[in-house]
């Protein structure tokens, strides 16, 4: 049901949810067009339903069709790897047996809390969705976005599941991805998130980078983790220095409503932050489309070439 590329590195952008406000449906054009572009950058794979995926605002249909519509653009070009979040269990294990149905190549599998959690609850709801799929897990804390903590003493515990193969912190603290890492071996690999500067992990031992700002800087986001693969670590962080100011816009506004306006900026018609979220005033884009700009100025082509 699965294919065999299982070994996930480089760039995965966080794919948004381009959704017709009218109707609900996937503005599969869009949607195709932007995998097009993205390949053709050269990012490594796709991480639909992420946060930037606006996973917690779409129904259960509409996950179904966006993983469906991602595959069909992919066309096994590369891997796809969606992600499944849930406050239950049993909603979680729906998600993952209806995804890995369509022949995603991975999951990666966030807990949502309401109420507190205990750690024997944690590593069990980790636990059971990855006992009852074929495919690899991507292991996920986001604390800040209300996402259970997975510790490194969880990930630790859970590094001994077979098809628990890698995790991506985003708790910003990157002295928590070495202690992960010194726990771990080499049963679990590490994705860089957002919330980390991806040049800092990569020299840690990270194999990639996946995260929403992908999608608006792919060539630079590829080239950065080559230099940082070929140990050309000056360069790199040489690149990584105004790449990092993009992020820091992404921090102060809204993460999805970010990168679709930024997608707009860039011709692909993503639409609108999902309801209740707003689109972001006229002064934020300025703001994101002066970052662009910058970024596509001679310095950044000179470190990039």
């Amino acid at each position: 049901m699965t294919t065999p590329r299982a070994d996930f590195h480089g760039i995965f952008p966080y794919l948004v949810s381009p959704i017709d406000e009218a109707t609900g449906a996937v503005r599969e054009g869009v949607l195709r067009a932007l995998v097009e572009h993205l390949i053709g950058q050269g990012i490594h794979g796709f991480s639909p339903l992420g946060s930037t995926g606006e996973i917690v605002y779409l129904t259960a249909a509409q996950r179904v069709a966006l993983v469906r519509a991602t595959l069909d653009a992919v066309g096994g070009r590369v891997p796809v790897v969606p992600g499944v979040s849930a406050h239950s269990t049993a909603d979680a294990l729906r998600q993952a047996e209806a995804l890995v149905g369509l022949g995603v190549d991975g999951l990666i599998v966030m807990l949502q809390t309401q109420f507190p959690v205990s750690r024997a609850g944690i590593e069990r709801y980790f636990r059971t969705i990855a006992e009852a799929v074929p495919v690899p897990v991507v292991l996920y804390t986001n604390p800040g976005l209300g996402g259970a903590d997975v510790t490194p003493e969880i990930v630790e515990a859970l590094s001994h599941l077979p098809n628990i193969r890698y995790v991506k912190d985003a708790s910003g603290r990157t002295g928590r991805i070495l202690a992960i890492l010194n726990r771990v071996g080499d049963r679990v690999k590490v994705f860089s998130a957002s919330a980390h500067i991806p040049t800092v992990v990569f020299q840690l031992g990270g194999v990639g980078w996946m995260a929403g700002p992908a999608c608006v800087i792919p060539r630079q986001s590829v080239a950065l983790y080559d230099l940082a693969r070929g140990g050309r670590w000056d360069e790199a962080y040489a690149l990584q220095r105004p790449l990092w100011r993009l992020n820091e816009l992404f921090e102060k506004y809204s993460l999805a409503a970010c990168i679709k306006a930024a997608l707009e900026l860039q011709g692909f018609a993503v639409g609108a932050p999902l309801a209740p979220q707003e689109p972001l005033g006229p002064a934020a884009v300025e703001e994101i489309r002066a970052g662009l700009a910058a970024l596509g100025g001679g310095g950044l082509e000179a470190a990039v070439g």
